[in-house]
């Protein structure tokens, strides 16, 4: 039987503990960080022995290099797993999601067995780190009359308007330089940020809709239903139904990269996996799609891709 996990919870503050390599018989120590440093590529037994992906349109969290997957707290989080000349295991969070380190003496049962351990604190932290990312940007954005707007790669000018008050003079922008919204009189920040979000909601359906129009018979594909998501871990997702998502907030980045999200997951209603014949189908009518790619993981969001 096997002793008891460890953990070691070291947050930058000292060393790994000096520890002789292990017999069999004993589990692995843990310790977790806060931020991923430059990855390094698995060794090549481990290759091909992820865990079962998770099926498309599920919520949760997504390495873009991931290549093994586990159910935390009910929710799934794809992670990158790699092994190290480390002397225990490593839980690391950033802005790419988790990376699990592990010597190689480590099974991957027993790296298995400490993410499930351990689920609890890794999944705060994903949410944590989204949250805080999603929360800077909004924070970004002064809701109140004159304000500055992404939008469309570009900014509006917010343009509020009080019931019973008429038209704001002075405006000498053209009317697709403003987000123009109406709200009660004296209305609190709150009121003027739900009213915008609202208006960017119903520019970004009317977009989604025309560019999903746009591309899908280039794919040879057929969508039935879009909806938009206001999900803080990804762009979008498909169904095998037809069923497409986009994240609303899309709608704050040029259209190149909204493009990219479009037709990534179009691409999807042919290809339900991030395989060869994904990124062929992908680049059948996106040639630069890497390009895209790269740009959308440097938007003020940083969501992942489904």
């Amino acid at each position: 039987m096997r002793a008891p996990l460890q953990f070691v919870l070291d947050f930058f503050t000292g060393g790994d503990p000096v520890q002789p390599k292990p017999p069999t018989a004993v589990a692995p120590a843990v310790d977790v960080l806060t931020a991923v440093p430059p990855a390094s590529a698995p060794s090549k037994g481990d290759q091909g022995l992820p865990l079962a992906p998770p099926e498309e349109g599920t919520i949760g969290f997504t390495h873009p290099a991931a290549n093994r997957h586990s159910q935390l707290q009910g929710v799934t989080v794809s992670y990158r797993f790699e092994r190290s000349r480390r002397k225990s295991i490593g839980f690391l969070v950033g802005a790419d999601g988790l990376v699990v380190r592990a010597p190689n003496w480590v099974t991957l049962r027993e790296v298995d067995a400490a993410v499930q351990e351990k689920g609890g604190w890794i999944v705060a932290k994903l949410k944590q780190f989204k949250d805080r990312q999603t929360e800077h940007f909004q924070k970004a954005i002064e809701w109140r009359h004159g304000a500055e707007v992404p939008f469309l790669g570009r900014t509006v000018q917010l343009c509020v308007l009080e019931r019973g008050v008429g038209r704001v003079h002075g405006q000498d922008l053209a009317p697709e330089q403003l987000l123009p919204v109406t709200v009660p009189p004296g209305a609190t920040v709150t009121q003027v940020r739900d009213a915008a979000q609202v208006w960017l909601k119903k520019q970004a359906k009317a977009l989604f809709e025309e560019r999903l129009h746009h591309f899908a018979p280039l794919l040879g594909v057929r969508w039935q239903k879009l909806s938009l998501s206001s999900a803080s871990t990804r762009w979008g997702s498909a169904r095998v139904d037809g069923h497409i998502r986009l994240n609303w907030r899309l709608i704050h980045l040029p259209i190149s990269q909204i493009d990219y999200v479009v037709v990534h997951e179009l691409a999807h209603l042919r290809e339900m996996n991030h395989g060869p014949r994904f990124w062929e189908t992908v680049g059948e009518v996106m040639p630069d799609y890497a390009q895209r790619r790269k740009a959308l993981r440097q938007a003020p969001l940083d969501l992942q891709e489904d």
